[in-house]
């Protein structure tokens, strides 16, 4: 879903999530890591010009935003920690992109030597769209590991965004999971790396595909009806961002050496009967062969959405027919309905990734701020060493639409650390029954009360891929949170 870091692929290659994507290195413990909200205050920038790293590092670094004429440096730096090269042209889209106030630079006399910083965007959640700081441009000079930078630069950010009650979550998508769990991140979002034989898509006997039909339209002209569809599909789609003008550009960008050797960028658009534009695919095509003269050529579809079912089935039967290329590939989602509407699903081959990785800033803030499937009375014992301020107790209540979340002095029913509870936080179902199913339940309650509380939290916090709210439209309801700041110092 660009956030456009660097990516170890380009972002067109990574479908909706690719947005939120921060490059990472090999070493999982390295020095290195990887959205509409609010901006921190005017004052932000000065009140961040002197501060100093101090996390295991053997000699102070100075913290701060990048100025305009810093850009260029500090952007080539992370680059190369990536093995990457970036020209004039690269840089200037990147730097448009690119908020200065909500970066973070760390600087060894004059020298960037570390970096990270923040999107502001916004995401779909449960029932509702939050605010949600898109972390990238993160990475550490390979000359500088080791030192902590990289921990300082994210305790910073994380406190920073808290310190100005900014976004309540942070979402990226490492190159390097490994590193995240430290910093209280936790992998809410999985998805599916498609591999499709297309000799064998063949699709099921009374399959619907509508009236409609596939038109192939230069950039300019498909883009307005693209980003009508594509925010239509985004505000139900759990995980998908916003995607302003800016990253709608970065989306679109047909660059040479963003194309990977395939060809330029292709737009499938679907007609409906009545002429509404109801799909799109966004798509390129790779021509390769294996060391032994196999044909591996594939149709890469960078990204697909649908308003109907008639529009998804349709664009994929259009992409099963082009031909001269044995392979399609496209990384879906985990519940991808495509297999489903095949006689032969195993022609669709798919290895499981992490996608999303998310960050509760705000924990009371981020549970109010999503509906539940059901409803629930909850104490939660939250565990943040990384973000002092989330520690403690939290009372959570929801029915419909009405979610109140308060500090409690109540005994726990369940026992989280902040990743844990991050990583159910988007509710896909595997998860977060897996993991609030593990989680500790007090034992000085009545039986009953025990055997209640994970499996009802399980069904509030779980939700489809798509989910509204609970009465089928964007909520307009009561948000609570109601916190003592003295409490959280």
């Amino acid at each position: 879903m660009p956030w456009a870091g660097w990516h170890r692929e380009p972002a067109e290659e990574r479908g909706p999530v690719a947005d939120l994507e921060a490059r990472v290195p090999e070493e999982p413990d390295s020095d290195h890591g990887g959205w509409q909200g609010r901006h921190p205050p005017d004052n932000s920038i000065a009140s961040r010009l002197d501060v100093r790293s101090t996390d295991s590092v053997t000699n102070p670094y100075l913290l701060r935003p990048v100025t305009d004429g810093e850009f260029a440096a500090w952007a080539r730096m992370i680059a190369d920690t990536y093995g990457s090269d970036r020209s004039d042209e690269e840089l200037a889209r990147a730097r448009a992109a690119t908020e200065l106030d909500r970066t973070i630079a760390a600087f060894d006399g004059d020298t960037p030597v570390g970096g990270t910083a923040v999107y502001t965007r916004s995401l779909t959640v449960p029932g509702a769209v939050l605010p949600v700081a898109g972390v990238t441009w993160v990475g550490v000079a390979p000359t500088h590991r080791r030192r902590g930078i990289l921990t300082s630069l994210t305790r910073k950010q994380l406190t920073d965004l808290h310190e100005c009650d900014g976004e309540p979550i942070a979402a990226l998508r490492p190159s390097e999971a490994a590193i995240y769990g430290r910093f209280g991140y936790g992998p809410a979002t999985r998805g599916s790396q498609l591999r499709c034989d297309k000799r064998s898509m063949r699709f099921r006997p009374g399959t619907d595909f509508g009236g409609g039909t596939i038109q192939l339209l230069d950039r300019d002209t498909a883009r307005p009806s693209i980003e009508k569809v594509y925010d239509q599909v985004r505000t139900v789609s759990v995980a998908w961002p916003d995607r302003a003008e800016r990253f709608w550009n970065n989306r679109l960008d047909d660059a040479p050496h963003a194309r990977g050797g395939a060809t330029s960028l292709r737009h499938a658009v679907h007609r409906a009967p009545d002429g509404d534009i109801t799909g799109y695919a966004l798509y390129r095509i790779n021509d390769a062969r294996d060391p032994l003269g196999n044909d591996t050529s594939a149709v890469r579809v960078v990204e697909l959405a649908a308003t109907t079912r008639q529009a998804y089935a349709s664009l994929w039967r259009f992409l099963a027919g082009i031909d001269l290329v044995p392979w399609i590939e496209y990384e879906a989602a985990v519940d991808e309905p495509l297999p489903h509407l095949l006689t032969e699903p195993r022609a669709v081959r798919s290895t499981v990734v992490d996608r999303l990785w998310v960050r509760l800033v705000d924990v009371g803030r981020a549970l109010a701020g999503r509906r539940y499937s059901a409803p629930l009375d909850v104490v939660l014992t939250v565990e943040d060493d990384f973000c002092p301020w989330n520690t403690g107790r939290y009372r959570l209540q929801t029915e419909g639409d009405a979610v109140d979340c308060e500090r409690t002095n109540a005994p726990a029913d369940l026992q989280l650390t902040a990743a844990e509870l991050a990583a159910a936080y988007l509710g896909g179902t595997t998860n977060t029954r897996r993991l609030l199913a593990s989680c500790p339940v007090r034992t000085d309650s009545w039986p009953s009360a025990i055997s209640r509380s994970r499996p009802s939290t399980c069904q509030a916090m779980a939700t489809d891929r798509r989910m509204r709210s609970t009465t089928g439209s964007r909520p307009r309801t009561r948000l609570v949170w109601r916190q003592e700041k003295s409490r959280l110092r």
